[in-house]
Formats: structure tokens, sequence, C-alpha cells
């Protein structure tokens, strides 16, 4: 008869040879890229909502829908997390009947509800389906995170808002904000090892860095290189490249519309 002892640690391995193959299965998933879904129609009809199937109403060019995208990518959940890729010019009238009464994305159904708002998404995502999690143990990387991702929207409007005047120099603080973060804790990434708050950042930083370069011949990362090697990391990232946009003139364009009128 095996001692208590013997059956603790062979349960113990039991358990961590579950979860490295969890972890492991779902890192393999995040580098399959997966043929994108088409853009529904407009006139088409809604799916069978609130069948069991756990679906993410989302676009293409949405940075926020981005968000949740990679979460869904890097967790390995691709097939748990069915795309629904909504063209935003074009809405099917049932999306905001049916789905999300503010006729937003992007937004998740699962277990019967539908939730909203993309920081709320990731995190919900994270803490709420198998895969390797995007929150780090450590308490003071964990501070740190909920810091930065509460700063993110603050970035964010600080670089829209600079399009009309001098985005260089404007945002020459914000991205600085940046650099200094990014030197806090060993590794690449914001906490050191990927995490949610990266996933809050880089659709934008996307978009910010396309835009600057195309429309104002600068390049974001000069005189910065822990901003660079976080790019290049994420750049290599199986989760995120997927998601990366089609047609990155088509956010050049955006910017030329609404913030410089062209």
């Amino acid at each position: 008869m095996a001692s208590p002892k013997a059956s603790s640690l062979s349960k113990y391995s039991a358990l961590a040879s579950y979860n490295i193959t969890n972890i492991t299965k779902s890192m393999a998933t995040a580098g399959v890229f997966e043929v994108r879904p088409p853009t529904i129609a407009p006139t088409s009809e809604p799916p069978p909502l609130f069948d069991g199937t756990t679906r993410l109403y989302m676009s293409y060019s949405c940075p926020f829908a981005q968000r949740v995208w990679i979460t869904r990518n890097y967790k390995g959940l691709q097939d748990k997390i069915k795309l629904v890729p909504i063209d935003l010019q074009n809405k099917p009238a049932w999306y905001k009947e049916k789905v999300h009464p503010e006729n937003k994305v992007p937004s998740l159904e699962h277990d019967g509800k539908v939730l909203a708002e993309s920081i709320d998404l990731i995190k919900y995502v994270d803490a709420n389906f198998e895969g390797p999690s995007l929150v780090p143990n450590d308490p003071t990387k964990k501070e740190f995170g909920e810091e930065l991702i509460k700063y993110v929207d603050t970035f964010v409007k600080d670089v829209f808002g600079s399009f009309k005047g001098d985005p260089v120099t404007q945002t020459s603080a914000s991205f600085d904000y940046l650099e200094n973060a990014l030197g806090k804790f060993d590794g690449p990434f914001f906490l050191g090892e990927f995490s949610l708050v990266d996933i809050a950042y880089i659709p934008f930083i996307e978009r910010f860095q396309i835009a600057f370069s195309e429309l104002y011949k600068h390049d974001i990362t000069v005189g910065r290189p822990k901003f660079a090697t976080w790019i290049e990391e994420l750049n290599n990232n199986d989760a995120y490249k997927q998601t990366k946009l089609d047609n990155p003139q088509q956010f050049v364009g955006f910017v030329k519309k609404v913030s410089l009128g062209q």
C-alpha cells in the first residue's frame, strides 16, 4: 500500500504533468494560423444565440476587439471561442437588437450572457478559460500591471489628440513613459513576461507606429531601445502576429480623415 507521502507526490506529479500538458497544448494552438472567417454580411441571419457556443463579436480593424482576439489566441482557445467578424460601417440589425444594445465591438457571448468592454473582456477570458495565465503571481508585478492598464486610455487619447498638432513633440513624454516602464522588470515585456498589459497596448502601438511613419516620417522607437525590443518581440508572437492589420493604409486614411480633415 502506498504511503500518504508517496500518494501526495503522485497526485502532485499528475497535476504538474496535466498543467504542463495544457500549457504546451495552448501554446502550440497559439502558433497555429487559423483561416480568418469572412466578415458577415449586414443582411445575414443571426447565429443561434445562447446555444452554448462562446462567440467573440469583433471587427478585424478594431484595436479594442484585437485585444480579446490576441488573448483568445495566446490561451489556445481557437476551438473554444468562435470569431464573429462584423463590418463596423455596415452592421447587421440583429447585433444591436439581440446581442449588444450599444452596438459596439467587442462583445463576448458566454454562459447565457453577453459581456463587453475590451479590458474587462481580456481579464474575463484569462480568468475563466483554460490556458497559460496572463497575470503574474508576483504581487508587485500585479500592482504595476494594473497601474499600466489604467494609464492606457490616457496614453491612447493623448496620441490621438496629438494628430491635430505636433504629434512628434506632443507624444514624446507618453512614449518615454512606456520606455521607462519597460525597464522596471527583467525581460522584454512590461511585467517581464508576456501579460495582459502588453495585450492592452499593442493594438494601438501597431497603429500609431504606422501613422507616425507614414504621415510624419517619424520612427517612434528612435531613442527608445526597450520599446523597440518590445515591438520586435511582439512581432514574433504568434498570438498577436495573426491579428495584425491586413490593410495598414486603412488606419492612415482614418487619421487623415478624422484628425487632419483630408
